[in-house]
């Protein structure tokens, strides 16, 4: 049963959520931004490097299945609250590890962090899927922008701190503590939850879930949006500097156009979404990505792979904020629908770059990403399952 809440106190909620979304993409970003020097403390090689950031991508993607069920028993608040403290403690291990050269003590870290993160970012998008439902008003892609934001900051920071000197591990450890007291404020002003009576089954379990065709196809959705989001992430500067023969400087813009329009494109798009519909919109921009990747991969130019680049990012901005907003338009089943979801969206970014980096050895990197559009092509394929239905049984 949803209750009814103040205006001040449903904005007060809408302004927690923002804010945790913008500290996700700051305490996740941050790091990674750093991550050459990472490398260089623990000694490893590229390979190794690899293998030690698969602790992080597995761990990510065994969790969020389990996180449903966590949000569905113990609420939003309290879930955010554990997966922030799992990845404060994350990246604590990991400071740790990188300050003694120690990478048993890394990898523990990276497998705290990837769970701790994926709790988090279900249970993050269920209360703001909520809050969107009480407002009445389409702002989940206004989250999802904040957490870009967040990525930005972080990144911005990291940078500005490498240029001091100052040393990863001190890095990780201020980004744990900032995170720690955020998180600890923020999810007291989220929505309040009203756990099941005792005794009273949940209304869905995981497995119904991944029986249901319309789950799947959304966690489909984002899947083919996400994982062409992260080949830009992962390959887009490269693609720029390997493919055209640029600069890293020139690869950076690249890599900046399309953060940029992707996060101008969440902070606008929910106007667009009202207007137009999740289906249309999901479909336009599947089209915009489209023609940004084949700007890119058709290798007419600098000028003409950054206004690809441009495209590339609008393209791809709204698919997951889209998924997570159909995937959780039943509040009762919202928790494990949205795990669900998740699990298949998230498996872009774990399948994703290895898969690129493989076709790059064989044909080239802009060859490579011609992937990515298939995947673009899956996601607007199934777009007609993001269509809001009411299912209050």
């Amino acid at each position: 049963m949803t209750t009814t809440l103040e205006p001040v106190r449903l904005n007060t909620a809408k302004v927690a959520v923002a804010v945790t979304f913008a500290t996700n993409g700051l305490a996740y970003a941050g790091w990674l931004a750093r991550a050459p020097a990472v490398r260089d403390d623990l000694g490893l090689s590229a390979a190794g490097f690899g293998l030690l950031l698969l602790c992080l991508s597995v761990a990510a993607i065994s969790a969020i299945p389990l996180a449903g069920p966590l949000v569905q028993r113990v609420g939003p608040a309290r879930s955010v609250l554990l997966g922030s403290a799992s990845l404060v403690l994350g990246l604590i291990a990991l400071g740790s590890g990188t300050a003694t050269g120690t990478i048993w003590l890394a990898g523990l870290g990276l497998v705290l962090a990837g769970m701790g993160n994926s709790t988090w970012d279900v249970a993050m998008n269920v209360e703001g899927a909520d809050v969107e439902r009480r407002l009445g008003r389409t702002v989940m892609p206004r989250f999802h922008a904040g957490f870009s934001l967040g990525t930005v900051f972080g990144a911005g920071l990291s940078a500005t701190l490498a240029a001091l000197g100052v040393a990863v591990s001190v890095q990780l450890f201020a980004t744990a503590a900032l995170t720690a007291v955020v998180m600890a404020v923020t999810v007291r002003r989220f929505v309040p939850w009203s756990p099941l009576p005792q005794g009273e089954k949940p209304a869905m379990s995981v497995r119904q879930a991944w029986r249901e065709p319309r789950t799947i196809m959304i966690g489909l959705i984002m899947l083919g949006f996400g994982f062409a989001e992260g080949a830009a992430n992962d390959w887009l500067a490269i693609s720029l500097v390997d493919g055209y023969h640029t600069s890293e400087t020139v690869g950076a813009i690249g890599f900046g156009t399309f953060v940029t329009a992707m996060t101008l494109s969440r902070l606008f798009g929910g106007e667009a979404i009202e207007r137009w519909g999740r289906v249309k919109v999901l479909r336009a921009t599947a089209v915009a990505g489209a023609l940004g990747l084949l700007l890119v991969i058709a290798d007419l130019g600098v000028p003409f792979a950054l206004a690809g680049a441009l495209f590339w990012g609008a393209g791809v901005s709204l698919g997951f904020p889209i998924g997570f907003s159909a995937a959780a338009d039943d509040p009762v089943r919202a928790a494990i629908r949205v795990s669900v979801a998740g699990s298949i969206g998230y498996g872009a970014f774990l399948a994703g770059p290895p898969l690129i980096g493989l076709l790059a050895e064989h044909f080239g990197v802009l060859q490579a990403l011609l992937c990515a559009l298939a995947a673009l092509a899956l996601g607007l394929a199934a777009s007609r399952a993001a269509k809001p239905f009411p299912e209050a049984r």
